[in-house]
């Protein structure tokens, strides 16, 4: 059966988007999020979530949630990231995503040029974030998720920043780190992580 690949309403066919956020950051967890929209309750200025204000990501949010046939999270642990590597935790977190669905999809679409080992018929599409609204749903469900996560985790882990930079390698993060050490959060297989580990 060919798909419409940018054909939203998907004619018939229970359809699911599948993006992840959180490939690049020192700390945290990598989350996924999986939707499948209704046709029927549009969703206007769907966009790739790092095109969008902060503000325009919680509005959508909330309301991707409310419209949306189905929705979940998938996510894989610091743990999983530093023992499987950065690719293969965002695939099985991907498959985590999808497999939590109340409702299953009869067809995948995942943001990027991978997919997970999974059953489903799915197909993998680059810049998906912007180019597919599933996707583009799944991608600001993700990032508001974690976003949320990590301002959390900046009240257990106080003097980290993890609240302003979300876990990701900026300065200010880097000289945290320098001044306070490695966290249960710091994911130990990434280089300026594991460069402390040696030297303490």
């Amino acid at each position: 059966m060919q798909i419409g690949l940018f054909d939203c309403s998907y004619t018939g066919v229970l359809l699911a988007g599948v993006d992840e956020v959180g490939r690049g950051p020192l700390a945290g967890d990598v989350v996924t999020a999986a939707v499948i929209l209704d046709p029927a309750r549009p969703i206007t200025g769907l966009d790739d979530s790092k095109k969008l204000t902060e503000k325009r990501r919680e509005a959508l949010f909330d309301e991707i949630c409310s419209k949306s046939l189905a929705w979940a999270f998938g996510r894989a642990t610091v743990a999983e990231i530093d023992e499987l590597n950065i690719l293969q935790a965002s695939l099985l977190a991907m498959r985590r995503a999808v497999e939590s669905l109340a409702l299953q999809p009869e067809y995948v679409l995942v943001d990027g040029n991978r997919l997970p080992r999974w059953p489903y018929r799915a197909e993998a599409v680059i810049k998906g974030d912007s180019r597919v609204p599933a996707i583009s749903a799944a991608s600001i469900l993700a990032k508001v998720q974690r976003d949320r996560e990590m301002v959390l985790l900046d009240q257990r882990y106080p003097g980290y920043g993890f609240a302003e930079h979300k876990g990701y390698g900026t300065a200010t993060h880097l000289a945290a780190l320098q001044r306070h050490g490695v966290t249960p959060l710091h994911r130990r297989s990434y280089a300026p992580v594991a460069r402390l580990l040696v030297e303490e």
